[in-house]
């Protein structure tokens, strides 16, 4: 790791032990009794600013992400120090915190304890319809793909998932979404509560995966590193799902801001940007660095770290862009709302999804690195 700033250094070494304990108590069922915390959280961040932008000296920039590999841009630029080297001029620092699924990190956005968080895009969509459009915003786009339903190698079709038990990370998370709505296209019943023909037990990933080699379950749909996990065990890939989107691409992973914050400290989140699509074009230089660097993070960060050939085999399934796939999100969405864990009265009361976006930081720091701009 860069030594330029040793106290980001000290944190990011404690907080994956520092956060395991604090997040076993969250759950996804707060969601909606903490929007009003979001709303009325209205004292400055630390350091003081104006909408300007200015007085962001002193401030801590709280970063959230989860320890999967398609969250490699934020494991990278915590590990390398890139974003505290971003941030240092406007006297601001870093403070990565380590979460399990989207719904945990949406939580602590509502709760005004986190202000940038790297999150899938169904707790994104979550964020936004509980807020009635106003806690988020997206401001860039981080990985494309990593994501399949791995399953014993004696099921071979979706029929013969009746009857069996499937793992999510999360309930309403992304792959939680995927899983029950590519069921529902087979005809396979499921609900929030575990029963229909395919029970769904959300449980973190390490959870699931141990579950898996004691016979608790018969596979799950995960991100990457954990599909790649879950092979070495002797799973095999069901579906991956690449396949069910047009020309492979779907929005795994994007960056979402406190709109609050975003209004309060443009500086920070241009700065912070500048830190992510420089960590982008680091990955896509340098594949070998990338893939050591994420496995450091992860052994720093988690005290346990995928094998050499388990992050190379989830690499190969994943895109890293700085583009945030806009369709795909809105398409995740409805999804979300055809399996039941989204209102679509309350979807659409929340206003038009693009609102959900303001990209236009990301394609000023784009501009300045000579990189096209996304729409």
């Amino acid at each position: 790791m860069a030594s330029g700033d040793a106290a980001t250094n000290t944190t990011l070494k404690e907080v994956g032990g520092r956060l395991r304990a604090v997040l076993m108590a969250i759950t996804a069922i707060v969601l909606v009794g903490l929007v009003a915390a979001c709303g009325s959280s209205s004292s400055a961040s630390p350091g003081g600013s104006d909408a300007a932008g200015g007085g962001s000296s002193g401030t801590e920039v709280r970063l959230g992400f989860f320890p999967n590999v398609n969250h490699a841009p934020a494991l990278i630029g915590a590990q390398e120090g890139t974003f505290a080297a971003a941030l240092k001029p406007l006297g601001a620092t870093v403070k990565p915190t380590l979460f399990n699924a989207g719904p945990e990190a949406v939580t602590a956005l509502f709760s005004d304890s986190l202000d940038i968080a790297y999150i899938g895009p169904n707790p994104t969509v979550n964020a936004f319809v509980e807020s009635k459009g106003e806690a988020v915003r997206v401001i860039a786009g981080a990985a494309s793909g990593g994501a399949a339903l791995v399953v014993k190698p004696g099921i071979n079709s979706a029929a013969e998932l009746k009857g069996k038990t499937l793992a999510t990370p999360q309930l309403g998370n992304t792959q939680d979404v995927a899983l029950r709505y590519w069921l529902k296209q087979q005809g396979i019943t499921t609900n929030k509560d575990g029963g229909g023909d395919v029970s769904i037990k959300p449980q973190s990933n390490s959870e699931g995966l141990t579950a898996y080699g004691s016979g608790q379950i018969d596979g799950a749909w995960v991100p990457e590193p954990w599909v790649s996990e879950y092979v070495k065990k002797g799973a095999k890939v069901l579906v991956n799902e690449n396949s069910l989107w047009p020309d492979g691409k779907f929005v795994t992973t994007n960056v979402i801001v406190r709109t609050k914050f975003l209004q309060e400290h443009p500086d920070l989140v241009a700065a912070f940007l500048s830190g992510h699509v420089a960590t982008l074009k680091t990955i896509v230089a340098d594949p070998g660095k990338a893939q050591a660097d994420t496995i450091a993070s992860l052994q720093e960060l988690t005290g346990k770290a995928p094998a050499a050939d388990v992050v190379a085999s989830a690499w190969k399934q994943i895109t890293f862009t700085s583009d945030p796939l806009q369709a795909t999100l809105v398409a995740s969405a409805q999804h979300a709302i055809d399996v039941g864990l989204l209102n679509s009265e309350e979807f659409d009361g929340a206003g038009d999804p693009t609102k959900l976006y303001d990209l236009g930081p990301l394609n000023k720091v784009l501009t300045s690195n000579g990189q096209p701009t996304v729409s």
